[in-house]
């Protein structure tokens, strides 16, 4: 019965996660009467715009019909308006489904914009075939590892945003989420045990060492901030009042803390395991094995990270060679930099959180097989 009781509670877990988010995002409205649904684009008028080189600016006006909502299978029509940026502006044709803003007034629309193309199916889509292959290859680790995905977004987007929108210290909070996020995510994969409470200690001192670099070093280089993508938009949009340097070292925790768990639970499982095969093992070659795991682990790990901050910002890497920028002024520059203080910091703190780890794990795992062995010697004799 306990077989079966552990995933059908799990899974009543992520289903009402999934149902508080869906109830919080429908009960927000910015305006009244004003409804984001979806439609289908019938005509697109194209004569207002204007081509700049790879951009356009101007506007289009779309006809659409509402596919949802109180004025479902109603005609509308919406401006695009372009402004020049590729990486902001989408360009509508004719069949494509779109989401958009609509002012209904006694079931009729009366005003309408479109905001962007709707991809939330397909999302929905890609997201489905990642629980599957989840699920079939992880079965009940995997739904477990799926509500702590899940209970890791509600916390991110209910508690750790909104504390830094509302003026919170930036790096207390990140300490206090990153926490509560550790201690949620090994927790709901490896339950209440050892293992949880070593690989739990084992990241937050390592990502406590890298918090500590990130204050130091950050401030040596001078870094404000302002490198992080929307920052200025968010500054203009009112909260005149956020610091941004803070919110930025605290970006940087946050993108290495996944890495670090993950070595951490690497380290912990392999030890515990080569405990269990070998119960006699002394704690000194039982730390030995985990730094030797260690190794291993993060010497892939961290040009993981090197390769996904890179890929970020590839385009930007292209444009140095085509301009052919000196290797010196590409250091130095405030975006590159942010980016190599990035990755630098993330990666002394995967580094620390392999023997941290090791050490945790040994005195604890060894803690009580050590003073058996030694009871039993003392009996023999």
């Amino acid at each position: 019965m306990k077989r079966f009781a552990t995933p059908v509670i799990v899974t009543i877990m992520i289903i009402g996660m999934i149902a508080l988010l869906q109830h919080e995002q429908a009960g927000r409205n910015t305006q009244p009467d004003v409804y984001e649904l979806r439609a289908v684009a019938t005509k697109i008028d194209d004569s207002s715009l204007i081509n700049m080189g790879t951009a356009r600016i101007g506007a289009q006006h779309v006809t659409a019909i509402l596919m949802e909502g109180v004025a479902k299978g109603m005609e509308v029509t919406g401006v695009n308006q372009l402004v020049g940026q590729p990486e902001m502006d989408e360009i509508y044709s004719p069949g494509d489904t779109l989401l958009m803003a609509v002012r209904i007034h006694n079931g009729t629309p009366v005003e309408s914009r479109t905001i962007n193309q709707y991809r939330q199916g397909w999302e929905l889509t890609l997201f489905i075939l990642f629980v599957l292959i989840l699920l079939i290859y992880a079965r009940t680790i995997g739904l477990k590892a799926l509500f702590s995905f899940v209970t890791s977004f509600y916390i991110l987007w209910q508690f750790f945003i909104p504390g830094l929108l509302a003026g919170n210290n930036p790096i207390w909070l990140t300490v206090i989420t990153l926490t509560l996020l550790t201690v949620v995510i090994i927790t709901s994969v490896a339950g209440f045990s050892r293992v949880t409470l070593i690989a739990t200690l084992g990241t937050l001192c390592g990502l406590l060492l890298a918090l500590g670099l990130t204050l130091y070093f950050g401030n040596k280089l001078k870094l404000e901030g302002m490198t992080s993508p929307f920052a200025a938009m968010l500054i203009f949009s009112g909260h005149f009042t956020l610091d941004l340097r803070d919110i930025f070292y605290s970006s940087v925790i946050l993108g290495a803390s996944g890495a670090a768990m993950d070595i951490a639970m690497d380290i912990t499982a392999s030890m515990s395991e080569v405990l269990n095969k070998r119960p006699d093992i002394s704690r000194k070659e039982l730390i030995r094995s985990g730094i030797n795991v260690g190794r291993m682990v993060t010497g892939t790990m961290t040009t993981t990270l090197l390769l996904a901050y890179s890929g970020g910002y590839l385009t930007m890497l292209m444009l140095f060679v085509t301009k052919g920028s000196t290797f010196t002024r590409m250091l130095n520059l405030k975006l590159v930099s942010a980016e190599i203080f990035r990755t630098l910091v993330g990666s002394v703190g995967l580094v620390m959180v392999a023997p941290i780890t090791a050490v945790i794990a040994g005195i604890i795992l060894c803690g009580v097989s050590e003073n058996k062995k030694d009871s039993k010697k003392a009996i023999s004799q």
